[in-house]
């Protein structure tokens, strides 16, 4: 994650995110540098605009947390996401739930 920071830091600050840039900003930072993810991540950011980006990704979750009130087409979609994910969380739960009610037995085997 300190890697994309620092790029948006370069962005911000109207620098070339470039390998150079990017190391020197997360030296500063105190980050052990790995060269092999620098050069992924400024080979992955050569063709992304990132201001727009940057506004697409501040749209999601304002869209997500009032798409009912905003009204459209995509309104059940949204929906049917965010139900399918609570579903899939609460599934989780008990998943994880069992899994400790195995171990409570056991305790009570032994002690």
């Amino acid at each position: 994650m300190e890697y994309v920071y620092a790029a948006l830091i370069l962005h911000e600050t109207d620098e070339e995110i470039n390998e150079d840039n990017l190391t020197g900003v997360l030296e500063a930072a105190g980050v052990d540098v790995e060269e092999s993810r620098v050069k992924a991540l400024v080979a992955a950011l050569e063709d992304v605009d990132i201001e727009e980006a940057i506004e697409t990704a501040a749209a999601v979750p304002a869209a997500g947390a009032g798409g009912a009130a905003v009204g459209g087409a995509d309104d059940g979609d949204a929906e049917a996401e965010a139900e399918e994910e609570a579903e899939e969380a609460d599934a989780e739960e008990e998943d994880e739930e069992e899994d400790d009610d195995g171990g409570e037995g056991l305790g009570e085997l032994f002690g």
